[in-house]
C-alpha cells in the first residue's frame, strides 16, 4: 500500500483510529438528483458528494506535500495526477499499477536506474494549458525543498542521482533556492527529451513504477507555483478544480472542463461536486450518516465508524448492508523518539507496560483489528514473518495487558533514571475517544514508574507537528502503510533519517547500510527475508511499540453506491478509506 499507503498512512493516536482530515469533508449544500454538466457522461454522473472530517482542513493538498493514505486518494482522485495510479476495485483488483499521466508503467534500462516514461496526448492543467514533460520535472524539483515543502515521501530526493554533501544532504535543495551545481546535479538526473521524461537514480529501483504513484510526481506549474501557500491553491491536472477552502469550514470542489476523459482512462469523475465539512465532532458524524436523510443520504466519511457506534451499526442489518468491515492497508504504533528516550532499555521498559488490549477494546475489539508484532503487516506478502516481539523477545512474554513487572526490571537494567515522557496525540474537535486512548497509556506507563505528560494535538495539524523534531515528543501516535507492496516502503521509511516518516528519529549507519543492502537486492524472495529481519530489529530496539493491524469500519449514506463491487461499499485496498473514484450518487 501508503499505502498500501501509498502510502500512504492512516494515523492513530493512543491506539484511537485518526484519519486525518484531507479525506473528509462534507456539507449540505448540494443534493443528489443534479445532473452532470461535464465530466463521464456516464448515467451515474451528477450529484454532489458530501464528505465529513473532524478535522480543520485537509493536511496537505500541495501534491509534493500530501502523503497521507486517505488524503492521497483523495487528492489523486479528483484534483491531481501522477505518472502511475492504482486501478479501481475492491481487493487485489484495487492494488494494481497502472498508467495515468504516461502511457504505460515506465521503461527501466538493464541496469534498472534508468527509467522513462512518456507522457499522453491531450492531458491539461484547469486553465487548459497543456501539462509537458518540464511541469512533471518541476513538480518533483520542488520535494526537495524541504524547507519550503514540507512532510512529504522523500523517495525522489533518495533515489535520484544527485550528489550528496559532507552532511549527506542533496546538493540541489529545490526551485527556490540554488546554486548552479545544485541545479546542474538536479538536470542531468531528471531529463526531458519531447513527452518523455527520464529519471537517472542512484540504485537500482527495480520497483521504481511504485514511486510514481505518489503524488510527488503530478506536474506543477512554474508560474503558478506559490510556494508554501501553494497548499491552500493547488493547480488541478484532475477533473475537478477548487471553487472555495476555507479552514474550519470547507473545501468545495467542481468540475474542470478543461479535463478530458479520453485522455484520463483511470477517473471516473462521477459527482458534479465534492464538498467536504470540516470541524463535526466524529459521533455526530456517525449520527447523521446512520440516520442519512437529506442531503446526508449522499454523504461519507474517511474516519471511520467510532467505537461506541459500532453495535448500532452492526446490529442493524439495514446499517450493516452499506457499511465496510475490512482489513486496511495500515499498522497502528506508537513512535518512539530515540532521541528524547535514548535507552533501549527505558524504550523496550515502554513497550512492555503498555496495555494493548484496552487501547484495543476502546477502538472497537475485535473490529479494530488484531495485535501487531513489528511495522510490517501480514497482509503485505512475503516480507511479512512473525518476530516474536510478544514472545520473549524483549526477554520475557507480554501478554496483550502488559507486563509491568517486566517493565520495572528493564527500568532497573537501563542503569539511570527514565525521562518523563511526553506522550502526542492527535484529535478531533471533541474526541473524547482520543482522550480516553491517551489516558490508557498514560496509567500503563506510570504503573511502571514513568512520568507521563499528554500532548494533545488538533488532528489537522498532529503530522505536522510530530513530523518537525523541534515539537515531537518523547511518544507518538502513528499509522504506516506500505507505498506499495514492498516493506522498501516500511523498513527505510520508518527508520532511517533519509525515510519520509521517521518519527523514531533512528540513525545507526549499521541498520541504514542494512536497509540499503536489502533495498537494493533484486532477489525477491532474499530481498524479504532481509526485510523480516530488520523489522525484527526495529521493534528488538524499541524504535515503535506496534499495537494492531487495523481494520476499517466506514459507513456511507444510502444514497452512495459504489460502480464496480455492485454498489456495496468497500474499503480502498491502496489507501483506506472510501473508494472515491468508484462512489456514483443515486438520482
Amino acid at each position: 500500500m501508503v499505502k498500501r499507503k501509498p502510502g500512504a498512512i492512516a494515523a492513530v493516536a493512543a491506539g484511537a483510529l485518526l484519519t486525518l482530515a484531507a479525506c473528509s469533508g462534507g456539507s449540505s449544500t448540494g443534493t443528489g438528483g443534479e445532473t452532470a454538466s461535464s465530466g463521464s457522461g456516464d448515467s451515474k454522473a451528477g450529484g454532489t458528494l458530501n464528505v465529513f472530517s473532524g478535522g480543520d482542513k485537509i493536511a496537505h493538498l500541495d501534491p509534493q506535500r500530501n502523503y497521507t493514505g486517505v488524503d492521497l486518494a483523495f487528492a489523486g482522485t479528483f484534483l491531481h495526477r501522477s505518472l502511475t495510479t492504482y486501478a479501481t476495485g475492491e481487493g487485489e483488483a484495487g492494488t494494481k499499477i497502472v498508467p495515468d499521466l504516461a502511457t504505460d508503467t515506465g521503461t527501466p534500462d538493464a541496469t534498472g536506474k534508468v527509467w522513462k516514461f512518456t507522457l499522453r496526448d491531450g492531458i491539461t492543467f484547469e486553465d487548459g494549458s497543456a501539462i509537458t514533460c518540464d511541469d512533471v520535472k518541476y513538480g518533483v524539483s520542488r520535494s526537495f525543498a524541504q524547507d519550503v515543502i514540507t512532510d512529504g515521501p522523500q523517495y525522489a530526493v533518495s533515489m535520484l542521482d544527485v550528489p550528496k554533501d559532507k552532511d549527506g544532504a542533496s546538493i540541489y535543495t529545490g526551485p527556490y533556492k540554488n546554486t548552479p551545481e545544485g541545479v546542474a546535479a538536479y538536470d542531468k538526473a531528471v531529463t526531458c527529451e519531447g513527452k518523455t521524461i527520464t529519471f537517472n537514480l542512484n540504485k537500482p529501483v527495480p520497483d521504481y513504477a511504485g514511486t510514481t504513484t505518489l503524488l510527488t510526481y503530478s506536474p506543477v506549474p512554474k508560474a503558478k507555483d506559490t510556494g508554501e501557500k501553494y497548499d491552500m491553491a493547488p493547480v488541478s491536472s484532475g477533473p475537478y478544480k477548487i471553487e472555495s477552502y476555507v479552514e474550519k469550514k470547507a473545501l468545495t470542489l467542481v468540475r474542470n472542463t478543461a479535463w478530458k476523459k479520453e485522455s484520463d482512462p483511470v477517473r471516473n469523475a462521477f459527482p458534479d461536486k465534492v464538498v467536504m465539512s470540516f470541524s463535526i465532532n466524529p459521533q455526530v458524524i456517525d449520527q447523521r450518516l446512520i440516520k442519512s436523510t437529506g442531503d446526508d443520504a449522499f454523504a461519507v466519511t474517511a474516519e471511520g465508524i467510532d467505537p461506541a457506534d459500532l453495535a448500532t451499526v452492526f446490529d442493524n442489518p439495514q446499517n450493516a448492508a452499506r457499511a465496510t468491515d475490512q482489513l486496511d492497508p495500515f499498522v497502528r504504533y506508537y513512535a518512539i523518539n530515540t532521541k528524547k528516550v535514548p535507552n533501549v532499555k527505558h524504550r523496550q521498559a515502554l513497550m512492555a507496560a503498555l496495555d494493548r488490549e484496552a487501547l484495543r477494546k476502546l477502538a472497537g475489539g475485535t473490529f479494530a483489528g488484531d495485535f501487531a508484532d513489528g511495522a510490517v503487516k501480514p497482509n503485505i506478502g512475503i516480507d511479512y514473518a512473525p518476530t516474536g516481539l510478544w514472545d520473549g523477545l524483549l526477554g520475557e512474554a507480554v501478554p496483550p495487558t502488559g507486563n509491568v513487572e517486566l517493565a520495572k526490571k528493564l527500568i532497573a537494567e537501563a542503569g539511570e533514571a527514565p525521562p518523563e515522557i511526553t506522550f502526542d496525540y492527535g484529535k478531533a474537535k471533541d474526541d473524547q475517544t482520543a482522550d480516553k486512548a491517551a489516558a490508557i497509556a498514560k496509567a500503563s506507563w506510570e504503573k511502571a514508574g514513568f512520568k507521563v505528560k499528554l500532548n494533545p494535538i488538533e488532528q489537522s495539524a498532529y503530522y505536522p507537528t510530530v513530523l518537525d523534531p523541534a515539537k515531537q515528543g518523547s511518544v507518538s501516535g502513528a499509522g504506516w502503510g506500505p507505498d506499495w507492496l514492498n516493506a522498501s516502503t516500511v523498513i527505510p521509511e520508518l527508520f532511517t533519517p533519509t525515510g519520509g516518516f521517521p518519527m523514531s528519529q533512528w540513525d545507526d549507519k549499521t541498520f541504514v547500510a542494512a536497509v540499503d543492502d536489502a533495498k537494493t537486492t533484486l532477489d525477491r524472495n532474499e530481498q524479504a527475508k532481509k526485510w523480516q529481519e530488520l523489522n525484527k530489529q526495529a521493534v528488538q530496539l524499541g524504535l515503535i511499540i506496534p499495537t494492531r493491524f487495523g481494520k476499517e469500519q466506514e459507513i456511507f449514506g444510502s444514497k452512495v453506491k459504489t460502480a464496480s463491487f455492485g454498489g456495496k461499499p468497500y474499503i480502498n485496498p491502496a489507501f483506506g478509506g472510501p473508494s472515491w473514484n468508484d462512489l456514483y450518487l443515486v438520482k
